[in-house]
């Protein structure tokens, strides 16, 4: 007498080890993609600055060590600033015109942006950093 074994094919893939795998996986991304945008060491290229010709659609706003905004030969505080350069903004010219951001080395960043934050809230878009020339 032969004995029959019942044999039952599988025809179903087992999906849990696969599972866990792409849930590991998840995890893991998750817990590393916000460190990798802190972890990136910049390294800011050294500028070989070309020098600025004036001409009438450009102005130059300079930020001291102290803080102290000078623009248009005055003074002026960030207020004053922000009006002015809206006022800049509303003239005829307004649309052309680029502004240049001259801030001492020593400053610190968060005030440079603070700055800058005025700057775009003026509703101006061209925005340029002055750098010194290498040589």
């Amino acid at each position: 007498m032969r004995r029959r074994f019942q044999n039952k094919t599988f025809d179903e893939i087992n999906i849990t080890p696969l599972m866990d795998t792409v849930f590991f996986l998840l995890i893991i991304f998750m817990i590393t993609a916000p460190l990798l945008e802190y972890s990136i060491n910049v390294s800011p290229p050294k500028m070989d600055a070309v020098e600025i010709k004036p001409n009438d659609f450009m102005k130059v706003i300079h930020v001291q060590k102290s803080k102290v905004i000078q623009f248009e030969k005055k003074t002026l505080s960030m207020d004053q600033l922000l009006r002015r350069l809206a006022e800049l903004k509303d003239s005829p010219q307004g649309s052309k015109l680029k502004i240049y951001l001259r801030a001492d080395r020593e400053l610190r960043y968060g005030d440079v942006i603070d700055v800058l934050k005025t700057i775009k809230k003026a509703g101006h878009s061209d925005i340029s950093l002055v750098t010194e020339s290498e040589k």
